[in-house]
């Protein structure tokens, strides 16, 4: 029978997605950006999902130069890390 997995982490052990503030070039609206995800579509979709209905915000997601990434609508770094953490993923701050 295959090992489940949905108990293991959901990122590599090596690999610590970043999390940052964005607000430029997006007509004055902030936005919170998780960057160095995996870049697959099975891995995002679910994920964005996942954040989009905890955090009662807007999102979407992409692949980019530095891996997948995920964008939610408005400040919610704090809210996102404490949901990322309880999927077993810890996040880095940038600044």
């Amino acid at each position: 029978m295959p090992e489940c997995v949905c108990d293991r982490p959901a990122v590599s052990p090596g690999v610590t997605p970043v999390m940052r503030l964005e607000k430029s070039n997006r007509g004055g609206k902030v936005v919170t950006v998780i960057d160095r995800l995996p870049p697959s579509d099975n891995y995002l979709v679910p994920l964005e999902k996942l954040l989009k209905s905890r955090t009662g915000s807007g999102g979407t997601h992409s692949n980019g130069s530095s891996g997948g990434v995920i964008e939610i609508q408005g400040d919610k770094r704090e809210l996102i890390r404490k949901i990322l953490a309880e999927k077993g993923i810890s996040v880095t701050s940038v600044p």
